[in-house]
């Protein structure tokens, strides 16, 4: 008996449309192995249609009331947790992730999420206006860029849609977004909850592979373009939009540094960064996958981080004893397995370094010591569940090692030492510092790194006003 692959289309101008040439692309369930689906692999033509019609409808929105989008905003809210279900059914079938996780830690931050920035619509602000000449009165104008072309990635698919149409919607732009060719599924039922809430036009997701994604940056229709990704793609776009000068958003890799001082309440130290790092199979730009502990305490440290890898699980989305799921895709399992079979002589895997199973792409939980600075695994993100252990033996060679990467999205400090944490706080070049924990974030904060982990901010007022242009308006009083 033959199952029936489920179809997935694109979302242009308010209508479901294969690709124009009718080509698409197998979309795999990683925690089987197996095809499920097909999606639409967009063409020139498809690009074509989808900013035709964000353009299309731009004027209108952008000429919408704050408290217009607001409304419409709190609306996709509601409809997301009133579709829940189905949204953790599709995100999971996409990525592998346990359901009862998806449930707690990624729906309602989404929601939330999606509040806050409809709340953000009616709160731009700008200088006074003001007489800074004699006999003219200036005022400040912020308005939306325009169309923008946003990609999300493949590790969150579901919350990063949300944190490329949630502020772009809220300030009055449109929106072309397209997901990861692995992962379109929850993206499409996102297309179908918006769009029987806002005009035709406003929202559109073209699904494809790098090329569709690179025919949108270089499009010139969008005044913008954001991407989550890796820093190779993360490069191109910006190479790509210098071309028309287009506005450029990007959020990339991350190697976060986790600073153990001796005074760490080590068991408690453990099994949170043990979570952080493994969550997600430790597909998190974010994730605490590079630990930094003081010599005299790193042998108990590295043996009770071994032990917590251990008694950590992976497994099926339907297993609620599991605290991650399978790797995206066949390539991401090679990447990870490819890192520890180049370890070093020096190097020690203390728990995993292994695949999991022989059917989807399951790794187990991995601790690796013994490393050094220049090493390829420290140097690299491997994006996937290994911690990496360091000793250092002063706060100058923390700094250091912590800093002595590419990479500078996000680190954090574990010490009672409140001058220390200041002080590393202070010094640790990346864009979030997390002081005796490790991951959590709100709406209200922003979210986006230094160095090759791109620049721009997703989250918070800052992430809001990203998608917004100032307009000086001077006039005489004469």
């Amino acid at each position: 008996m033959t199952t029936e692959l489920r179809r997935l289309r694109n979302y242009i101008n308010g209508e479901f449309r294969d690709a124009a040439d009718g080509r698409t692309i197998d979309v795999v369930n990683p925690a089987t192995g197996e095809v499920y689906a097909t999606s639409p692999l967009s063409g020139q033509a498809d690009v074509d249609a989808a900013m035709e019609a964000a353009a299309a409808a731009f004027p209108a929105w952008r000429d919408t009331t704050p408290a217009e989008r607001q409304k419409v905003l709190l609306k996709i809210a509601d409809a997301f947790e009133e579709r829940a279900e189905d949204l953790i059914a599709a995100e999971s079938e996409n990525t592998g992730k346990p359901l009862a996780l998806t449930r707690t830690e990624e729906v309602p931050p989404m929601v939330d999420q999606i509040r806050f920035f409809a709340g953000a619509a009616r709160l731009l602000e700008g200088r006074s206006a003001g007489e800074y000449m004699e006999g003219m009165t200036s005022i400040i104008r912020r308005e939306p860029v325009g169309v923008c072309a946003q990609v999300a990635p493949w590790n969150y698919p579901m919350m990063m849609a949300v944190w490329k149409f949630a502020p772009a919607l809220a300030a009055g732009n449109t929106v072309v977004l397209k997901p990861s060719d692995t992962t379109p599924a929850s993206t499409v039922l996102i297309a179908e909850i918006i769009g029987s809430i806002v005009p035709k036009g406003v929202f559109n997701v073209i699904c494809g592979d790098r090329e569709t994604g690179r025919a949108m940056v270089e499009h010139p229709t969008p005044a913008m373009a954001s991407i989550t990704g890796s820093v190779r793609a993360g490069m191109q776009v910006a190479e790509s939009a210098a071309k028309d000068v287009k506005r450029v958003h990007l959020e990339l890799g991350g190697k976060a540094p986790v600073v153990v001082f001796e005074d760490t309440d080590i068991a408690k130290a453990v099994e949170d960064i043990s979570v952080a790092g493994f969550f997600n199979a430790g597909q998190d730009c974010t994730a605490a996958t590079r630990v930094l502990v003081h010599e005299s305490i790193h042998d108990e440290f590295v043996a009770a981080l071994a032990k917590a890898a251990a008694d950590t699980k992976t497994g099926l989305p339907d297993d609620e004893d599991v605290l991650y799921g399978p790797l995206n895709n066949a390539n991401q399992l090679k990447q990870v397995a490819g890192f520890i079979d180049r370890l070093p002589a020096h190097a020690k895997v203390e728990a995993g370094g292994h695949q999991v199973g022989d059917k989807g792409y399951f790794y187990a939980p991995t601790v690796v010591s013994g490393l050094q600075q220049d090493d390829e695994i420290i140097q690299n993100e491997v994006f996937g569940p290994v911690i990496t252990v360091q000793s250092f033996r002063d706060e100058e060679q923390a700094l250091a090692y912590a800093n002595g990467v590419e990479y500078a999205l996000a680190s954090s400090v574990w010490t009672k030492d409140h001058a220390r944490a200041m002080r590393m706080s202070k010094a640790l070049d990346f864009g979030c510092v997390w002081i005796n924990t490790h991951i959590p974030l709100v709406a209200e904060m922003p979210h986006g790194g230094f160095k090759k982990s791109g620049y721009g901010k997703d989250l918070s007022a800052y992430g809001f006003e990203d998608y917004t242009r100032i307009k000086h308006v001077m006039t005489s009083l004469g």
